[in-house]
């Protein structure tokens, strides 16, 4: 646990307030030598404090190492309001941030193999090749 007691230091770059998407956006370099990296949530937390907003408007993503460790790049989106990250912010982000549920859905593979095997059958046999896919 020695990890989350060193220092680590947020400087943002290329700001832009986008007004169209409600939103603030901005590269965000994380100095954290002798740390591997340093978590979304935590940087979450961090920007929040350094913007003086809720936690729950701001998303990260795109995170790189530079080589050799100590810094990482990457991009930081802070919205206006809660509705509004809803609106604009991809599903897949809102999941990763627990804002959204994932859709449960077959593996891709299996939706390709049921849909080949629906195409040997013509008319309302269709549905019924469906439905013993289901139970095999």
């Amino acid at each position: 646990m020695a990890d989350r007691e060193q220092p680590v230091t947020l400087r943002t770059r290329k700001f832009l307030r986008n007004a169209l998407l409600g939103r603030k956006q901005m590269v965000v370099d994380v100095l954290h030598p002798g740390r591997a990296n340093v978590s979304k949530d935590e940087l979450r937390t961090k920007l929040s404090e350094l913007y003086k907003t809720n936690k729950n408007q701001i998303t990260v993503f795109g995170f790189r190492t530079q080589y050799g460790g100590g810094k990482s790049t990457g991009f930081a989106l802070i919205y206006d309001s809660q509705e509004v990250l809803k609106k604009f912010e991809p599903h897949y982000r809102l999941v990763r941030i627990g804002e959204a549920q994932k859709i449960e859905k077959a593996s891709r593979q299996q939706r390709k193999q049921r849909k080949n095997r629906a195409k040997e059958f013509r008319g309302t046999a269709k549905t019924k090749s469906a439905s013993k896919d289901k139970k095999k």
